[in-house]
């Protein structure tokens, strides 16, 4: 008996060990693209074997002509499928961050809302292609390593099974299939950003180098996030060593190497509550431990103060009486936007 078209299998064989490898029920997140549409198969194909429920969510963002009746139709197909449930979710899409952003707000929150309400992942269709484009706008923002290292597979609630699968796949398993696909036509819409890049720049790059930059730049995303965890590990770990009362000793904390310093002192802030941390801000404090002038305390976001006192760094509560606090250097007033991800139905 011969076996499914390769790309079928290819496709079922990306989803296969994360539901074998986990008991917990799965919410396929489906736009009724290539992408999402051929995830949505894998898994009803999959998920009863490995003995996992297994649903999908369709959000209506309500922003094109006919999206209610568009996720009517993928809700039909999701169930055909034998998925089950199948949940259409009309979302109200504000107006931060321009039209992307905040639909991707929007369904961010829908999603992870009815992951919490079946005790579920939510599974995401982003593909290899999807990685390399993500890696080339953190490279082109200049939003620091993590933006480079792209999406990860596995981030609570959410799982993207296909980051190693080309999106020419997924439409080819469509097709084998006889799968019905709607290309939005958002994802070609030059005045986007990132149609932009999948439209012109990537393929420039594939005739310039040769072929196989999508590929390297996934490659290249997986390589600086094993780096990174690592580093972050160690950060965690130096914190947790150093932080004592709440506070960290200077002396010891200038003395790291800068990598591991910021990331003391960010998982610092962050564990008392800081939000909303900024480079500007970090630099700031960490100004307190390497420029050391006796300069007092720096202002974050939320109103609580990080000064040094007695060869120690200390943070103390917004509306506490600790010295006049300076606001951290020039910058933005907001944390950057982080880099959008694809265009299809995904946080």
């Amino acid at each position: 008996m011969s076996g499914p078209p390769p790309p079928v299998a290819a496709v079922r064989g990306a989803v296969r060990p994360g539901l074998r490898g986990s008991a917990q029920p799965v919410l396929v997140a489906v736009s009724g693209g290539a992408d999402s549409v051929a995830l949505a198969a894998a898994v009803a194909f999959e998920a009863p074997r490995a003995g996992v429920p297994a649903g999908a969510v369709t959000v209506d963002h309500g922003l094109q002509d006919g999206s209610a009746e568009r996720a009517r139709r993928t809700a039909h197909l999701l169930r055909d499928l034998g998925l089950d449930p199948v949940l259409v979710l009309p979302v109200d899409v504000g107006a931060d961050g321009g039209p992307e952003g905040a639909a991707r707000t929007a369904r961010h929150a829908a999603l992870t809302a009815a992951a919490a309400g079946h005790g579920a992942r939510v599974a995401l269709g982003h593909t290899l292609d999807d990685q390399a484009e993500t890696v080339l706008l953190g490279l082109g923002r200049g939003s620091g390593p993590r933006s480079v290292a792209g999406m990860v597979a596995e981030r609570p609630p959410f799982w993207r099974p296909l980051l190693g699968v080309r999106r020419s796949t997924t439409r080819a398993a469509c097709t084998a299939l006889g799968l019905p696909v709607w290309d939005d036509p958002w994802n070609t819409d030059p005045a986007h950003r990132r149609a932009r890049l999948r439209g012109e720049v990537l393929p420039l790059l594939e005739d310039v180098l040769g072929g196989g930059v999508a590929p390297a730049l996934a490659r290249t995303a997986a390589l600086l996030r094993e780096d990174l965890d690592l580093l972050d590990a160690l950060g965690d770990a130096e914190r947790a060593r150093l932080a004592e009362g709440g506070g960290l000793p200077a002396g010891e904390v200038a003395a790291l190497p800068a990598a591991l310093r910021r990331r003391v002192l960010r998982g610092w802030l962050r564990h008392a509550g800081v939000s909303d941390l900024q480079a500007a801000h970090l630099g700031a404090v960490d100004a307190l431990l390497t420029g050391w002038r006796g300069q007092g305390p720096v202002t974050l976001p939320g109103g609580a103060v990080a000064l040094r006192a007695s060869g120690r760094l200390v943070l103390r509560p917004a509306g506490s009486r600790g010295g006049r606090a300076r606001p951290a250097a020039a910058g933005p007033t907001r944390a950057p936007s982080p880099v959008p991800e694809p265009e299809e139905q995904h946080p």
